[in-house]
């Protein structure tokens, strides 16, 4: 048994019963091998052995009251799990399927997304079971009031900068943020996502829609092709699915299907973006209301969107929503780009599947990492007084997904496994954060 198997036996067996985490752990560690076999000195001073553990990780109550007077009480987390290459930087989540084992698959991955980016931000992650959907703004303000009151101890702009995930959008992170300056008197960066009112960024909402067309366009330009005339579908209709598909159609591509967790629609003269944002930003409704105004379309109810034949997949919804079946209609379509805009959309059956049958597939920790380089952006912003043109900030963003393509590629080339920008993505992050704790000492 070599290093890499070792370690990752005994990660396992130390965290029992964190099926998410594991999986996290199984994709990641292995594709390690040849960089840590040709580099002894990670080994001798454990350092995959400091990277799997969190540094700290929290888990606390969270205590509200509902309209109706019920006192309700959530669980929330916060896993802060690398800072050797800066201070903690991940999203909150706010879901009922939250649990100690999804943060920490969340946080482990964001090791490795916030290193690639190239700027100085750790890998760290929170959240709670709680669902903001269906409640009023009264409910949600009481819940993200409360949950502040405890996770403000152990948060700060150069401490650990917490950010939207699924559940927290700009209305959440405006509730948390200003019970945390309440509690704490300060006007800092502590959170991004802001907005644009008090500190947020210009493209943050876009960034990891924009950012993902922006890896899967340099993946079809290593084709020689790009996404002008090409067939994409991408599952989910939330911020990330929204954003991929206004950039997609402005690059010249037909978005074909869009999903929620009731159905899908498809229509293959094109879905109507601006319809779409209708409907799930301003509405709050469901996806399958976009055949009240496009009687094109066709919506299927529990149906499996990559089943519709495209040339670009986009998974933009939630973690394994791309299994084995979805991963083989891909390939019997002719589907040649797969980029996961959610993280770890695709199973690792589904993964292997797709490049085994040559179809270039890119990480979520390589695809999505446009939302936290914005963000990273934003504390820079935040940390000089000043706010960027969208432009200038748009400009960075597709640099700097343009650059994690390139080094992820290079990586995999270097170790023999062209093409594979899962192995790729996974030791360019690796090497930084490694360097960064070999650096600092080994304690």
């Amino acid at each position: 048994m070599n290093y890499t198997e070792k370690v990752l036996k005994e990660a396992i067996t130390k965290n029992p019963n964190e099926p998410e985490f594991h999986q996290a752990l199984t994709e990641i560690i292995p594709t390690l091998a040849p960089f840590i076999a040709e580099n002894p000195e990670y080994e001798k001073e454990k350092i995959l052995e400091r990277l799997v553990e969190p540094e700290r990780q929290t888990i606390f109550r969270v205590p509200w009251i509902s309209d109706d007077g019920e006192i309700n009480v959530n669980r929330g987390y916060r896993v802060q799990f690398n800072s050797a290459i800066g201070p903690y930087k991940g999203g909150l989540r706010f879901h009922p399927s939250v649990n100690l084992s999804v943060i920490k698959f969340l946080g482990f991955e964001q090791i490795f997304k916030n290193s690639l980016t190239g700027l100085a931000i750790g890998g760290g992650k929170g959240g709670a079971d709680f669902d903001p959907k269906g409640k009023s703004s009264r409910e949600v303000m009481a819940f993200c009031q409360s949950f502040i009151n405890e996770l403000y101890r152990h948060i700060g702009q150069d401490q650990d900068i917490p950010a939207g995930d699924i559940g927290v959008g700009g209305r959440e992170i405006g509730y948390m943020y200003g019970q945390y300056k309440r509690l704490t008197g300060q006007y800092e960066g502590a959170f991004t996502g802001k907005g644009l009112s008090y500190g947020g960024s210009l493209v943050r909402t876009e960034a990891t829609g924009y950012g993902l067309v922006y890896m899967a366009e340099n993946m079809l330009n290593a084709k020689k092709t790009d996404f002008s005339g090409k067939a994409v579908v991408i599952s989910g209709s939330g911020n990330v699915a929204i954003y991929a598909a206004e950039k997609a159609i402005q690059y010249g591509a037909k978005v074909i299907a869009m999903s929620d967790s009731n159905g899908y629609i498809s229509d293959l003269n094109g879905i109507e973006i601006e319809t779409v944002k209708q409907i799930k930003e301003k509405n709050r409704g469901r996806i399958k209301d976009y055949l009240n105004f496009h009687k094109t379309a066709e919506y299927v109810e529990n149906g499996l969107i990559w089943s519709v034949p495209c040339h670009v997949a986009l998974p933009c919804a939630t973690q394994n929503e791309l299994d084995e079946d979805g991963a083989k209609y891909l390939v019997k379509n002719g589907c040649i780009v797969v980029a996961e805009g959610s993280n770890m959309s695709t199973t690792l059956e589904a993964t292997h599947l797709l490049q085994e049958n040559n179809i270039c597939f890119a990480p979520g920790k390589a695809a999505n990492a446009g939302g936290v380089a914005v963000s990273a952006l934003e504390m820079a912003q935040n940390s000089t007084r000043l706010s960027w043109a969208f432009e200038k900030v748009d400009r960075k963003l597709k640099d700097i997904m343009h650059d994690i393509y390139i080094s992820s590629y290079k990586a995999a080339e270097r170790y023999g496994m062209k093409g594979n920008l899962v192995a790729g993505a996974n030791i360019a992050g690796f090497k930084k954060v490694a360097d960064a704790m070999l650096m600092q000492g080994n304690i």
